[in-house]
């Protein structure tokens, strides 16, 4: 009888300590795509402030690309400071300091009377930007081996494939206008195309999912020959509105799959 009574009493804690890791193992699932969200915004961001730079230095848009680019500057700032202290990986926490490195140049530079000269320099900053941030991403999603994690990173990258868009075009307008800067263009509106396609087709999408990604296929089935036509150039003001509302939805759909993915 008391073997019975032991042995169910075993039985009982070994459930719940299962039940307990698998719990903890949730939680830790659901905090790295938290974290991939704000590593994905990051790239975001990096696009954003040097598109604002150019925006509000060719005098287009300018009280909307200062106030976004100010906003943009102090955003990046606070989600480096999470990222920060809430990673313990050695290999990617040194890359977040080099990241912050880079970040104090770019913000300097953001500062900066426009010229072509400082156009060019926050361009490429951006790029270094974008390159450690797409490190971090990657590295959580390896870390975190969930499926999840990769419709959360494919919907993150379209918020900053949009601004990237918008900053290739200003970047032309401005004077920088060799070829790299209209293959990084029309690489950027391609990968958009793909990736649209995919999330479209993603079969864990909740209506409301749909919904939104709907609103984006419509508009973008539009505006995607405005940003190839980059050495026509003449739209600015429509670049720049299109690819900050895109972003917009983009963002509220990566919203959408974490709130989705950490049910």
């Amino acid at each position: 009888m008391k073997t019975n009574i032991m042995k169910k009493a075993t039985l009982i804690a070994l459930v719940s300590l299962s039940l307990s890791v698998v719990a903890s193992a949730s939680t830790v699932a659901s905090d790295t795509v938290k974290l991939i969200d704000m590593a994905g915004k990051q790239r975001m961001l990096s696009q954003r402030i040097a598109k604002d730079y150019m925006y509000a230095g060719k005098s287009i848009a300018t009280a909307k690309a200062e106030r976004q680019l100010n906003r943009s500057l102090k955003e990046l700032k606070e989600a480096h400071t999470i990222l920060i202290n809430s990673i313990n990986n050695p290999e990617i926490k040194n890359l977040l300091s080099f990241v912050e490195m880079s970040s104090e140049d770019f913000e300097a530079t953001a500062k900066e009377k426009f010229t072509t000269d400082n156009a060019q320099l926050i361009l490429d900053l951006s790029e270094s930007m974008l390159e450690g941030s797409e490190y971090v991403v990657t590295s959580l999603k390896e870390l975190s081996n969930v499926k999840a994690s990769k419709v959360v990173d494919m919907a993150g990258r379209q918020r900053m494939l949009s601004q990237r868009i918008a900053k290739y075009y200003i970047a032309y307008q401005s004077g920088i206008k060799d070829k790299n800067t209209v293959e990084q263009m029309r690489a950027a509106v391609k990968l958009f195309t793909e990736t649209h396609e995919l999330l479209m087709k993603n079969k864990t999408n909740t209506p409301e999912i749909n919904r939104e990604l709907n609103k984006i296929d419509r508009l973008w089935k539009i505006v995607y020959k405005f940003y190839l036509n980059i050495e026509k150039g003449g739209l600015p003001l429509i670049v720049f509105n299109t690819t900050d509302d895109i972003s917009k939805n983009m963002n509220k759909i990566t919203a959408l799959y974490v709130e989705l993915y950490n049910k």
